[in-house]
This record gives structure tokens, sequence and C-alpha cells, in this order.
């Protein structure tokens, strides 16, 4: 189903400001053949203030892909993300669209990705206790998690949005918006933050200055007022979650999955 909603700040119907800020200069680039490659992203909220603030962090200036922007935690699956075991599973309604999009064993490894990815840029960890069994965790990222006895918790993870970078573009990416609450942070680990790492920076910032920001993606503001309005609905996994993307010669869309 296509829909346009009016976000919470009264402004404009969201596909129209993507259409406003984005599709003239896509318009530009000629095709190119690039396909969007699967990636996923993890927004934290926390909700234990008068308005809502999600954890961003500013890319290294030296980054050549969107450098010194604000940004989620986030990046593409890794063969790894199918073999860590996992706390707990997804909620059915998480796992079914995920699977829907990617298959079921993806579902898992998506979800996954946000988690690592979270961990490895800020050092949070979404886990839960292994309640003393050995971890058997893949090289990597993974091992370094498993190093705290700790197992990445799924079922605190929200399906919130998808949006797949338009085609003409030289990087492209089908990219999962995943949510999770402050509160489920369980630990947090020094060293990932600084001038030689991916994040420079990171802040807490309220949902309503985000899509304000200069150094934020206007993708990433869409989104952001998308989950505004998914927390003042009730923030429940049966809450239909938009996907946008581009069709020739149309532009933006908004799909309900």
């Amino acid at each position: 189903m296509s829909t346009d909603p009016v976000s919470p700040d009264g402004a404009p119907g969201y596909t129209h400001i993507l259409m406003q800020e984005i599709w003239p200069r896509v318009r530009k680039h000629t095709p190119n053949g690039v396909r969007s490659k699967p990636a996923a992203t993890l927004i934290l909220i926390d909700r234990s203030g008068k308005e809502p603030k999600v954890l961003m962090g500013r890319r290294n200036p030296g980054n050549k892909f969107m450098p010194d922007k604000f940004v989620f935690p986030g990046g593409q699956l890794d063969n790894e993300d199918r073999l860590m075991p996992a706390a707990g599973v997804l909620a059915d309604p998480v796992e079914q669209r995920l699977g829907h999009i990617r298959g079921r064993r993806n579902a898992r490894a998506i979800a996954m990705a946000g988690i690592r990815e979270t961990f490895e840029e800020t050092g949070l960890i979404i886990g839960a206790p292994s309640e003393g069994e050995p971890i058997e965790a893949p090289p990597g990222g993974w091992s370094e998690f498993a190093e705290h006895g700790l197992l990445p918790n799924l079922e605190a993870i929200h399906f919130v949005g998808r949006a797949i970078t338009p085609p003409r573009l030289p990087r492209r990416f089908d990219t999962i918006f995943l949510a999770a609450e402050a509160t489920d942070v369980v630990k947090s680990v020094d060293g990932t933050i600084g001038p030689d790492k991916e994040l420079v920076e990171l802040a807490w910032i309220p949902m309503s200055e985000v899509h304000r920001m200069p150094e934020v993606a206007t993708i990433t503001g869409v989104v952001l007022r998308e989950l505004q309005n998914r927390l003042k609905a009730g923030f429940s996994h049966m809450l239909p979650v938009p996907w946008y993307r581009v069709r020739h010669p149309v532009g933006w869309e908004r799909i309900e999955m």
C-alpha cells in the first residue's frame, strides 16, 4: 500500500521532501547498473526524559563515504552474522517482515548485523548473559563481543523502516532500519570513538532536532519522522513498517509493509 503521511511537525508528506531534496540530483547521474547491497542500521532511543532522544555518531571527516555526517551505527551484513549464537529470538512480526525481504535465515542475520555494528562503532552492547556457558563466536567483532560474557539480545530489536538508495548513484544500499531502547544496552566498552575511528563523537539528540541538522542525510531525517509517529502510536511490532524506494519514472514512493 502506498501512502504519504504528514510529518509530526506539520511538514509536507515524506516523499515530497525526498523528491525536493534528492530526486533532482539523482536525475543528473547517468545509469550505471550498480545494485544495492544489504545493510542494517540501528537507532537507539532514550525515552527517560521529556522528549525522546536518539544516539547518533559523527563520521570521520577522512571517510570517503558520507564524511563528517551524523549517522546511526550500521553497515553491511557479514557472513559471521549468520553464525553467532544469540539470546532469545526476534519478535514474530519482525522476523516475518525481514524474512519476506531476504529469507528467514537472513532475517536473523540482519538484526545481528545491527547489533554488531553498534558494538563495533560505539562500544555499546545490546546483550544478555550467556548463563555461564562458553560462547562459540566467529572471529572478528563477534569474538570481541563474546569476550564480555554476553550474547546479542534479539528480543530487543524493532523493525522500523527500509530505504533503498536511488539508482544511478555510485554506492547503493538496501538499508533496514532497526531500533532498540537505550535501556537494552547492558555494557559500554571504551576505545571505539576517536579521531582515528569510524566515528569521532557520539551524541544523544532530541528527535525533533535531528531533521533540522545540516550534517544529517535527508533520508535519515525522514526515517526519524516515521519513528516519531511510531512512538506516538505505541511502538508496537504490529504497526506497519514504511519502505522508501525510487521507481522510474515516478520517483520516490512510500510503501507500507
